[in-house]
């Protein structure tokens, strides 16, 4: 919290420096910084961090600085406002919030470019030695939800202590799962793919939603707090580690982070379905999600290289069909979804509220 009203301050600061050198309050007298700044999700930093390693080699500028904060500690940081003070991009496992974009205006930065970088899945894992699972979307929110429906159909908090309780189908093996915190775009991802359609599949939970939407948010999307599901930090290869030296537990991260521990970890199936290049790019595997950049219009053309590091990011070298970024486990976007992301950083065309 300190570290954010600082950042806060010194935005401020910024921006009042700004326009009284500018009469419309606009950028042009803020002080450049050497280089880029992008920050947020930790599934997208192998990504950003890979491109800002091939921008600063070619382009003979400084190199970008790349921090993994999570898609909402990046998007807060990027929000606070317009000056070399804050971040010029923006990594995202998911779509920016309603709330997060008024933040962004409330504080300045009034135009926002989202950028769609490829896709991405969400792996439920297991070391390779371990047992095999089969989940139904509906065994995730029974299994790991803080209140599930009881006897009499009344919630109650989830006493399920055994896959095999859950769904006879699974193996009876305790239920220990080790996930992003909540400041993870990745956990909001797998709360909204996993956990809430799981909880439609529920009949006493679907009743609560065609009654109360807010309660069924809060039913579908609080994890338990037991010590069954378990936040490992923002840092996936951490989680990977964690599986091979806890023998039984699962892991929730991203499908690139599976790609690069295949020798030592293996994703379980959900519907039938396996996370692949193929089923997460055609949408067949139930978690499958997109991959996006914010870029902050009002730092283009003050902070030097900006639009052309995203023009790296988009690049047929990078995000094109085996392109560097594939070999580390980006799904790429289809040729005309990939062309449409480039005209929009062409023209920097500004977002609107999402819905």
């Amino acid at each position: 919290m300190t570290r954010m009203l600082k950042i806060a301050a010194a935005s401020a600061a910024v921006l009042a420096l700004a326009a009284c050198g500018d009469g419309e309050g606009g950028t042009g007298s803020q002080t450049a910084r050497a280089g880029i700044w992008a920050a947020g999700s930790s599934t997208v930093f192998p990504f950003a961090t890979r491109v800002a390693e091939n921008f600063a080699r070619t382009s003979g500028g400084a190199a970008p600085r790349v921090e993994s904060l999570g898609t909402g500690g990046g998007i807060q940081a990027f929000c606070q406002g317009v000056g070399p003070s804050t971040p010029d991009i923006a990594n995202a496992s998911r779509p920016m919030k309603a709330s997060e974009f008024d933040l962004c205006q409330q504080n300045g930065v009034t135009e926002i470019v989202e950028i769609k970088i490829g896709f991405d899945g969400i792996v439920i894992a297991t070391a390779r030695s371990g047992n095999s699972f089969n989940f139904e979307l509906n065994d995730l929110y029974e299994g790991l939800a803080k209140e599930v429906p009881g006897a009499n159909g009344q919630f109650v908090a989830n006493p399920n202590t055994t896959w095999n309780q859950v769904n006879g189908g699974l193996p009876n093996q305790r239920i220990q799962v080790y996930g992003p915190p909540p400041t993870s775009g990745t956990r909001d991802a797998f709360l909204e793919l996993g956990m809430t359609p799981g909880a439609k599949l529920v009949p006493a939970a679907a009743a609560v939603e065609a009654a109360d939407a807010d309660r069924f948010e809060a039913l579908a999307h609080t994890l338990r707090e037991d010590g069954v599901w378990i936040d490992s930090g923002e840092n996936d290869n951490a989680i990977v580690q964690t599986l091979t030296r806890t023998p039984g537990s699962l892991g929730v991260f991203g499908f690139s982070f599976l790609e690069q521990n295949l020798d030592t970890v293996k994703a379980e199936t959900i519907d039938g379905v396996a996370p692949t290049a193929d089923t997460i790019a055609d949408g067949s595997y139930p978690l499958a999600r997109s991959l996006y950049i914010y870029v902050k219009k009002q730092h283009v053309g003050v902070t030097p290289g900006l639009q052309q590091f995203v023009q790296e990011f988009l690049s047929d070298g990078s995000a094109g069909r085996g392109g560097y970024l594939q070999d580390r486990g980006l799904v790429p976007l289809p040729v005309d979804q990939l062309t449409a992301e480039r005209a929009k950083v062409q023209a920097m065309t500004a977002m609107t509220r999402p819905q």
